[in-house]
C-alpha cells in the first residue's frame, strides 16, 4: 500500500477487517466513500479507538522550545526524534520567550538567556581547545572525523548551560489515535506556548499536508480528528485534586536534601501501595520510597480515598492514568534535565516526573573541577538559577538549564533495565546518562545480584573520547 491520508488508511484497514473483500477491493471502496462519516460513527461515537491506530502520519513541530518538545514527546506510543544537542551549535538559534511573561519579566529572562548562550559559546571553545591539546589525532583517523568527534564531545559539556527556552525541531510519526491524545493533552498545558502549538497541530491535520512527496496529493490528512481535540479534562483535574489532597492529608515530609545525581531502586511488594505512591509522586517533592512506605503502612480506607480522588474526574472514554501502570523495578532518579531528555526516549517503561523546581542543585561535569571552565560554568548556572527564582511560575521554567537537577520515576521490567543499562552506559554515550545507567545496574545488583550479572554494562570510568 502506498502512502495515503491517515484517515483513509484507517478506514480501509478497518473495513478490510470487517468484510470478505481483499485489500484492493477495500481500497477501491474507500476511494468512493466518506471516511469521515465512518470515523464519526465508529471511532468517536462508539469508542472503537483501535480503528485510529490504523492510520499513521508524520508531523513536525518546528521552532518550539525544548520545554515544549519534552511535553510533545511524553507519549508512550510515539516514534520521533528532536534536534540533537551533540551535533549542532545551539548558540546561533536564539531562544523562545514564554508569551505569558510581563514586559519587565521578559526583559530579565532575555538577559539571562543571552548570558547562558554566551557561556555556552565560551565553554565549547575552551573545551574543544582542551580536547585538541590532550587528545592528538590518531594516524588512521581523518582530520574531519577527528574534529567532528571532538566538537561533539565539547558540545556534550557545553550543553549543560543550554536551557528549556532553546528552540528545537521535533519530527514524529504516530497513529492518529496517539496524535488525538497528544493534542488534547497539550491543549490542557499550563504553558501558553504549548497550548498554541497544539492548536496549530489540530489546524494542520485538518488541511492538506504542508510537505508532499507526490504533488497530486491534496486531501486533508485527518480532518475528523481535528474536530474532536478539546483540551483533556481528566489528567489535569486529577493532578489538581491529588495536589490538594496531598497538601491537606500527607504527614510532614522527611527532612532530606539531594543536590547530587542519585538512583534509588525499590521493588514494591504491595500493588495498591505502589499505585498510591505513584499517584502522589508527581504532585509532591518527596522520594518514591517515602511515599511507598507511608502508603503501605496507612489504612486501606486511606488508600481507597487517594485512588478515589484520582478517578473522580474520569470520563467514560478516559483511560486510567499511567500511574496505575507499573513494573517490578521502580527507579527514583535525581538527574540533570539533559540526561532526562536522553533517557526520556525509552518508551517501554512507565515514566513519571515531579515539577521542575531548580531546588535540587545542578550537575558539575568532571572536567569543570578547576580553572576557567569551572568558573564560567558555576557563575552562569548560579546567575541563571537566581533569575529563575525571581520569575513567576510556570514561565520561569523556560530558564532552567539542562544541568539543573530534577526528580523522575522510571518503572520497568528486567528486560528494560538490561536494555537501558547496557545501551546507555556505552562509551559513545553522554557521560551524564552513562552514570545513571551504570547506577541502575548497581542498584539492581543490590537486590538481584544474579540478574544484574547478566547486564553487560560499561563502567563510566572506561572512556574513549574519539569514538562516536
Amino acid at each position: 500500500m502506498s502512502p495515503m491520508p491517515a484517515e483513509k488508511s484507517a478506514y480501509a484497514l478497518a473495513r478490510y477487517s470487517r468484510s470478505a473483500d481483499s485489500i484492493v477491493e477495500s481500497l477501491e471502496w474507500v476511494r468512493t466513500h466518506n471516511s469521515q462519516k465512518f470515523l464519526e460513527s465508529f471511532y468517536f461515537q462508539y469508542g472503537h479507538a483501535s480503528i485510529a491506530d490504523l492510520g499513521h502520519l508524520g508531523i513536525c513541530w518546528e521552532g518550539v522550545s525544548e520545554l515544549a518538545a519534552t511535553e510533545i514527546e511524553d507519549e508512550q506510543l510515539w516514534d520521533g526524534q528532536a534536534k540533537s544537542t551533540r551535533y549542532q551549535d545551539f548558540s546561533k538559534l536564539g531562544f523562545v520567550t514564554p508569551p505569558d511573561l510581563s514586559t519587565s519579566d521578559a526583559r530579565r529572562y532575555q538577559e539571562a538567556g543571552r548570558a547562558l548562550l554566551a557561556a555556552y559559546e565560551q565553554l565549547h571553545a575552551l573545551k574543544f581547545a582542551e580536547l585538541t591539546a590532550s587528545l592528538p589525532r590518531p594516524a588512521d583517523m581523518k582530520p574531519d572525523a577527528y574534529e567532528r568527534n571532538l566538537k561533539a564531545r565539547a558540545f556534550d559539556v557545553a550543553r549543560y548551560v543550554l536551557f528549556f527556552g532553546i528552540p528545537t525541531n521535533v519530527g514524529q510519526v504516530t497513529s492518529i489515535r496517539t496524535l488525538e491524545k497528544q493534542i488534547r493533552r497539550l491543549k490542557a498545558s499550563e504553558f501558553a506556548e504549548i497550548r498554541e502549538v497544539a492548536g496549530e497541530a489540530a489546524a494542520a491535520v485538518a488541511a492538506p499536508p504542508g510537505c508532499v512527496w507526490d504533488a497530486s496529493v491534496g486531501e486533508p490528512v485527518a480532518p475528523t480528528l481535528a474536530k474532536y481535540v478539546d483540551p483533556e479534562q481528566h489528567g489535569p483535574a486529577a493532578h489538581r485534586d491529588l495536589s490538594l489532597w496531598a497538601a491537606q492529608n500527607l504527614p510532614a515530609a522527611a527532612v532530606s536534601s539531594c543536590d547530587a545525581a542519585s538512583v534509588t531502586l525499590d521493588c514494591p511488594r504491595t500493588p495498591m501501595a505502589d499505585i498510591v505512591a505513584s499517584l502522589l509522586y508527581p504532585v509532591t517533592t518527596r522520594p518514591y520510597r517515602e511515599l511507598y512506605v507511608w502508603a503501605e503502612a496507612t489504612s486501606q480506607a486511606v488508600r481507597n480515598e487517594v485512588i478515589g480522588v484520582a478517578l473522580g474526574s474520569r470520563g467514560r472514554y478516559d483511560e486510567l492514568l499511567k500511574q496505575f501502570r507499573g513494573g517490578p523495578y521502580v527507579f527514583d532518579i535525581v538527574m540533570d534535565i539533559g540526561a532526562y531528555r536522553d533517557l526520556h526516549r525509552h518508551r517501554r517503561c512507565v515514566q513519571l516526573r515531579q515539577a521542575y523546581t531548580g531546588e535540587l542543585g545542578y550537575s558539575v561535569p568532571g572536567s569543570f573541577t578547576a580553572g576557567p571552565l569551572r568558573d564560567i560554568y558555576r557563575a552562569a548556572m548560579d546567575e541563571a538559577l537566581r533569575v529563575y527564582r525571581s520569575l513567576p511560575q510556570p514561565a520561569a521554567q523556560y530558564l532552567l538549564p539542562f544541568g539543573a537537577h530534577s526528580r523522575f520515576l522510571f518503572k520497568m521490567d528486567f528486560a528494560e533495565v538490561e536494555y537501558i543499562s547496557r545501551l546507555r552506559s556505552g562509551v559513545k554515550g553522554h557521560f551524564s546518562y552513562r552514570e545513571i545507567a551504570w547506577k541502575m545496574k548497581e542498584e539492581l545488583g543490590r537486590v538481584e545480584p544474579d540478574l544484574a550479572a547478566l547486564i553487560a554494562a560499561t563502567p563510566p570510568w572506561e572512556e574513549d573520547p574519539l569514538t562516536r
